[in-house]
């Protein structure tokens, strides 16, 4: 052996192994359902007990402007999973699928060598094997999952098979899987890429004794009516706000608590510095358990309180300290910054997400693009050609909400072959610094335009539209450009 090989091989030997920092990192992205944005302890709500998130909101990276990317669930999942608005993909509302030539943060990261699930909740598309936007057709390895939400003792179903009860409290079955996920893939010596997307909170409402007796003093602090569905029937019911928020709010707790559970499993397995954990919300909090602060609206509407969410993340490895950013991010940013952090390329197609990368450094002071949000007026839709078989589209997993009568949920999407001018139509907003249009169309064919500035006025209480006029018709004439892209895509043309 010569002298110059000798050298070479002992440096190797006693090299340092690579820093956390520099290995492929773990991910775990999570997303609560109707998880509003002041409904966690951290954000100073009067009630609620967040203590996991709090931690994670004074240790990591608290993104007190984080946005779904829309104020509805499936479409927000839909953003989720491909950097892009869902609306480029037709997936207008609840129970609207995605369509099979997306591209997923799954099957990017599957490339890359990780080990990829999804537990829980999908709702965009049938998780049945056959089914072509199921999470193992999209690019999961491993799945345990529903089409809709569920409750306690949820109906699940493994691998794209018929659906199995599990009995015990949602979250907590749902990190227990994750967690033998995680085990596997770090037996075989793989990086892993976990979602989980919880049942809760959203209604009907069920909680565990020890997580409502928590919340017993509400009842008698509000007894306002609100409308929200039986879990006896299925059916709607009416019932006193102090009784739901007990419910939701033991629901909340008890998520937390399992994600305080999947923390503690990644310190003791040596993987919480090389791990990203990410928590979000879907959409803004429902009607039924808003209280009305500090933002304006509620779930399905494009004011702050439909579209602000919790937003938080934790990677000891690259976030040593804890930082807090006003910085606008969504869940489109999601694919794109996956796509950063592992040097994949992006999908060859029009993205709508950001890289928030340089945001985890810290070197990212202002979004460098809009934000656009938008909710279809999916009732005119050409729905004589489906995009997906019919019976491709049926769900399995029941329920307690029935719709129709029944216990499931089936999906839908269409061809969208040409664009008219009623295509630009339904409740749309842009955000580009701190200005934020909103337009709204009224049935004679008029517009509401409104004009906040939510650095001054995050209530969104004082419209500005005669005092701003340039700036409005500004955004304005933006905004009808990326709606203009986005349509183009919604014909298929991106394919």
């Amino acid at each position: 052996m010569n002298l110059s090989l000798c050298l070479l091989l002992c440096l190797v030997a006693v090299s340092p192994p690579l820093s956390a920092a520099a290995k492929a990192p773990n991910i775990i992205l999570m997303m609560g359902d109707d998880h509003g944005w002041e409904e966690t302890g951290y954000h100073e709500h009067p009630h609620v007990k967040t203590p996991v998130l709090d931690e994670m909101a004074a240790t990591g990276l608290r993104m007190d402007r984080f946005y779904a990317a829309h104020p509805s669930c499936s479409p927000t999942r839909a953003s989720f999973l491909t950097g892009r608005h869902p609306n480029r993909m037709g997936t207008f509302a609840p129970g609207w699928s995605f369509r099979p030539e997306e591209r997923t943060s799954a099957h990017i990261l599957a490339k890359a060598g990780y080990q990829c699930s999804h537990f829980g909740k999908w709702h965009v598309g049938a998780v049945k094997k056959e089914s072509p936007v199921s999470p193992l057709s999209m690019g999961f390895h491993e799945c345990l999952s529903h089409d809709n939400f569920f409750e306690l003792n949820p109906s699940l179903s493994r691998n794209g098979g018929p659906p199995e009860v599990f009995q015990g409290e949602s979250s907590e079955i749902l990190i227990r899987e994750a967690i033998r996920f995680i085990d596997r893939a770090q037996k075989a010596d793989q990086p892993f890429f976990t979602i989980v997307w919880f049942g809760s909170p959203h209604e009907p409402y069920s909680g565990l004794p020890a997580d409502l007796a928590q919340y017993d003093d509400l009842p008698a602090k509000y007894t306002k009516k609100v409308k929200l569905t039986s879990n006896e029937t299925g059916g709607p019911t009416t019932r006193s706000q102090g009784e739901v928020l007990r419910e939701r709010y033991a629901e909340i707790t008890a998520m937390d608590r399992a994600i305080g559970r999947l923390r503690q499993h990644l310190a003791a397995a040596g993987l919480r510095d090389n791990t990203l954990v990410f928590y979000c919300g879907d959409n803004g909090t429902s009607p039924d358990a808003a209280l009305g602060f500090p933002h304006r609206g509620v779930k399905g509407q494009m004011y702050e309180g439909g579209i602000l969410v919790p937003g938080l993340m934790e990677w000891p490895a690259r976030i040593p300290q804890q930082r807090t950013t006003n910085v606008r991010a969504t869940t489109s940013d999601l694919l794109p910054t996956l796509c950063a952090i592992t040097g994949q390329a992006l999908p060859s197609r029009p993205m709508d997400g950001v890289d928030l990368s340089p945001l985890l450094d810290g070197k990212m002071m202002d979004r460098p693009k809009p934000l656009y949000f938008w909710e279809y007026g999916f009732r005119n839709v050409d729905q004589s050609k489906p995009y997906i078989d019919p019976e491709l589209q049926e769900g399995t997993t029941p329920l307690a909400k029935k719709s129709a009568g029944k216990a499931t949920r089936d999906f839908t999407n269409f061809h969208h072959a040409s664009i008219t001018e009623t295509d630009y139509f339904g409740p749309r907003a842009i955000i580009d610094g701190s200005f934020k249009l909103v337009i709204h169309d009224s049935k004679k064919g008029e517009s509401k335009h409104e004009l906040f500035d939510l650095k001054s006025d995050p209530a969104e209480k004082t419209n500005l539209i005669d005092q701003q006029p340039s700036t409005a018709e500004r955004l304005k004439l933006e905004l009808r450009d990326w709606q203009k892209s986005t349509l183009e895509s919604l014909t298929g043309a991106d394919y």
